[in-house]
């Protein structure tokens, strides 16, 4: 079978994924997390990227005094590079707007941003082309027809224990389902 497209939710756009599809030679659209897409940033209006600077600042305008590369440990392979920008400490026991930015006691504060890699920047950019929404718009009926499969017709719990069998039941569901299909649109001529 030759794939030209694979359509999935988010779970299936993870990095092993887009560089799989890379590799296939097939498209994946599949939508990326919000958190690679806009960051993990839950409070937008309290740290500000200062250009000039090349530091975010917080909302009381003092910028961050380091910045530190962290390019993740050997155990966490997975996961993207961050650069994690260091404030004041002492600017922040004073600051008006410490309630709920500083916990105190605190050695030190810090804001951390992902740096997303060059494959989740690719497919942002797939996502955002007139292609990827018209493919995404399609994708409800595959929801909807696998939805239709497990509950309507059993394909949620296997019926038997191995392989074979669980293809077997595969394949009689698909078939009848495709079967009801046909009828119907006989019935409408």
């Amino acid at each position: 079978i030759q794939i030209e497209s694979v359509i999935g939710d988010m779970a299936y756009s993870e990095k092993k994924n887009i560089e799989a599809a890379k590799e296939g030679d097939y498209e994946l659209i599949a939508k990326l997390n919000p958190i690679i897409t806009q960051g993990n940033r839950r409070k937008e209006d309290e740290f500000e990227f200062n250009k000039d600077a090349g530091m975010y600042q917080c909302k009381a305008g003092h910028l961050a005094i380091h910045k530190y590369f962290d390019k993740r440990k050997k155990d966490k392979k997975n996961k993207n590079p961050r650069m994690v920008y260091f404030f004041d400490i002492e600017k922040c026991k004073c600051c008006p707007y410490r309630d709920g930015c500083y916990k105190e006691g605190a050695k030190k504060k810090t804001y951390t941003e992902t740096i997303i890699c060059d494959s989740h920047s690719e497919q942002v950019k797939f996502q955002e082309t007139e292609h990827f929404k018209e493919k995404m718009r399609e994708r409800y009926k595959i929801e909807a027809k696998n939805s239709e499969l497990k509950h309507r017709h059993g394909y949620d719990v296997a019926s038997s224990s191995g392989l074979i069998c669980m293809e077997m039941q595969g394949a009689m569901t698909i078939f009848a389902v495709n079967l009801k299909r046909i009828i119907k649109l006989m019935n409408e001529k």
